[in-house]
């Protein structure tokens, strides 16, 4: 199914029936990703008296408990809630059905050679998505695409489904990489490592909150923050999904948390 869109008075189309997931299944039994070192997400029949849910054992269907955290294990979507004491809630502040979206590919540099900088010291094992990258794979976008950024890193496999971070630390993004996403107007960026902070940042989370315009050490949202924009962490756009421009369809749990797990789903835009 052809569908056309009108953005900016500009005609694009997409083909409805060619959808492109880069989120990562969660495989309650199988290899997961795992971030800052939380427990593995886990399923398990549900027992109440002479009920079993579970078919293999005698129950009459399967009826499981799910046990995870969104921030942990798989692609999630976070809120501004994630950094305020009100919690605000990603299913009260995310309103975007579709988000005309640009996905690039960037390369991390070591930190210390990058002359850009972050909230805490960096070292010698630190590894940056700059500014300078940002512009570069950004020089040609067109803006009428740049609500949503995906944005996928290299080195780019598999591995990625199934990483854990504490072991492999990820890169993240520098201020100035941040603020410069923030100039482009970006309201949905989408990210293939577990956050766009560095792992241990002393609990400053300082990407975030220029992300989301809240005062650094602040945990009060003000009549600046934008709380409608969203973070998605821990994405996997494999090497055969082409750069360039593409409808986004972010789709969430119906969750009143700052965070749910996600299934963004792509439609590549073609004229």
């Amino acid at each position: 199914m052809i569908l056309s869109i009108q953005i900016n008075n500009r005609t694009y189309k997409i083909n409805a029936d060619e959808p492109i997931d880069v989120s990562i299944r969660l495989d309650f039994n199988g290899d997961q990703p795992n971030a800052f070192g939380g427990e593995k997400a886990l399923s398990k029949s549900c027992e109440a008296g002479n009920f079993l849910g579970d078919t293999r054992r005698g129950g009459s269907c399967n009826f499981e408990q799910i046990t995870f955290i969104p921030h942990c294990n798989g692609t999630h979507t976070e809120s501004i809630g994630h950094i305020t004491h009100a919690r605000i809630s990603i299913h009260d502040c995310f309103k975007d059905s579709f988000i005309p979206a640009t996905l690039i590919t960037v390369k991390p540099e070591k930190a210390l050679p990058s002359n850009e900088n972050y909230a805490v010291d960096l070292n010698e094992e630190d590894n940056l998505i700059t500014g300078k990258g940002l512009e570069k794979a950004l020089q040609n976008a067109d803006e009428n695409f740049l609500d949503g950024l995906l944005i996928r890193t290299l080195p780019n496999d598999e591995s990625k489904k199934s990483r854990k971070y504490m072991e492999n630390p990820p890169p993240f993004f520098s201020t100035e990489a941040i603020k410069f996403i923030r100039e482009k107007g970006v309201k949905h960026l989408l990210v293939d490592m577990p956050s766009i902070d560095r792992t241990f940042d002393e609990g400053k989370l300082a990407n975030h909150r220029i992300f989301w315009n809240v005062e650094p050490g602040s945990f009060e949202a003000n009549e600046e923050s934008l709380a409608a924009n969203t973070i998605t962490e821990m994405i996997f756009a494999s090497d055969e999904i082409e750069n360039g421009l593409y409808l986004l369809n972010l789709q969430i749990a119906s969750f009143v948390a700052d965070a749910s797990p996600s299934r963004p789903i792509l439609f590549k835009i073609f004229k």
